[in-house]
């Protein structure tokens, strides 16, 4: 145990001591005494070797491909959180599963010089079907710095906004600025279809946020050596910056594409001609073109070639529709519902809902075209003055019910002609 020096001089370097100081003393020899001094230099020391060993091991390579989630383990996880989009939860867990794989690679000794390239995925879904909470459930499960950024915010260098190498910064954060612990993560850009290019013509103007952006984000996705500011936001010459390798960085791309389903079903019915024209044109479904959505798609909505040649994964979130919404409600882990009834339990209320209250929110998530998204703000309507008027009442349950649900949503100003 630390305590004050009277005078004495340390066992370790010999130097007199400071009355003042505070020595440690050896708990086996009464008098062997280590001043603070010793005692820091000793601490910094192990540090530096600690740091060194750490590097060398992350070096050498990560996770044991014996303990990396199989792709079936991290679909069976997804399906705790996510409700339906099979196809798209299955193209990420392929995509995630490669990506340890592609880390891996330098650790594992072949006899051949193959490269394990990366291969980086764009998803196109309507608002509200799970593209944003794809990300956030799949970040929980992964060992690699994951994070979420926004494309939106983007305008070419030397415009108000954001540079693109500042979507790095996120993740060097996410990393605690380990750069080479960075270059092994993924990165999840939200909003994607929020930088396409205006028309299908190359622009004559000074498209800042849209193609501009699109041309900066090649050499990201492709894999090159950037300048990151630390701290995000514009470069300039006096900030010192931090140099990330995205080679074996990871991108995946999400955007609703609102209005594509036009350039689907324009593409799928000129397409078909000759004898086969009716018959393929009953096989094609039409509430849901995104099923059909292919790269040229994604060229005629403003994304230029070049970047859709570094997206080469590209799958799709389906509408939800009435019997998903209910299950979004009630089923998945962190449904609306159990979020509420943990809310109110903490009060120690019971609340509960009728199965036609239930109902209700969905038919008027489905009327107001919200998605999943809308599900959250109905139920925040209805519970706004229960969340009010129950905590410090006294009651212990709560039960929701239609006539109940409908009233709120009246006093909330709700369009209601439809629900009777």
């Amino acid at each position: 145990m630390a305590k004050k020096n009277s005078g004495h001089t340390c066992s370790f370097c010999g130097g007199p001591m400071n009355p003042d100081a505070v020595v440690v003393p050896s708990p086996l020899q009464p008098g062997v005494l280590i001043c603070s001094d010793c005692v820091e230099g000793i601490s910094q020391l192990l540090t530096e070797v600690t740091g060194e060993k750490k590097t060398a091991n992350a070096e050498k390579g990560i996770k044991p491909m014996d303990q990396v989630p199989t792709p079936r383990q991290i679909n069976e996880y997804l399906n705790q959180y996510v409700i339906g989009q099979d196809s798209a939860k299955r193209y990420l867990s392929v995509a995630v599963y490669n990506h340890y794989k592609r880390l891996a690679q330098k650790t594992v000794k072949t006899d051949d010089d193959v490269d394990i390239e990366k291969s980086n995925i764009i998803i196109v879904g309507p608002t509200g079907t799970g593209k944003t909470l794809l990300a956030k459930t799949i970040a929980r499960l992964l060992d690699v710095p994951f994070t979420i950024v926004d494309a939106t915010v983007l305008t070419e260098a030397g415009y108000v906004g954001e540079d693109i190498e500042s979507l790095l910064t996120r993740l060097l954060q996410v990393a605690d600025y380990d750069v080479a612990k960075a270059e092994r993560g993924i990165v999840f850009i939200d909003e994607i279809d929020k930088i396409a290019r205006k028309s299908d013509n190359p622009s004559i103007t000074r498209d800042v946020s849209g193609e501009g952006v699109q041309q900066g984000l090649l050499k990201l996705l492709e894999g090159s050596i950037v300048n990151v500011p630390p701290q995000g936001g514009r470069k300039h010459p006096e900030q010192k910056m931090i140099q990330v390798d995205t080679k074996n960085i990871l991108f995946i791309c999400g955007g609703a594409f609102d209005g594509i389903e036009r350039k689907i079903a324009h593409r799928l019915n000129t397409h078909v001609v000759g004898y086969a024209t009716d018959s393929t044109k009953q096989k094609i479904k039409r509430d849901n073109y995104l099923q059909y959505v292919a790269p040229q798609d994604l060229k005629s909505f403003g994304l230029i070639p070049e970047i859709i040649g570094r997206l080469p994964i590209l799958t799709h979130l389906d509408p939800l529709d009435r019997e998903a919404l209910l299950r979004v409600l009630t089923e998945p882990k962190n449904a609306i519902i159990k979020q509420y009834q943990k809310m109110f339990a903490m009060d120690g209320v019971e609340l509960t809902f009728t199965p036609d209250a239930l109902d209700l929110i969905v038919d008027k998530a489905i009327e107001y075209k919200l998605g999943a998204r809308g599900l959250r703000s109905i139920v925040e309507s209805i519970m706004v003055d229960s969340m009010f008027n129950i905590p410090g009442s006294g009651e212990k349950e709560l039960c929701i019910t239609r006539e109940y649900a409908l009233e709120q949503i009246r006093k909330a100003h709700f369009e209601t002609d439809a629900v009777q």
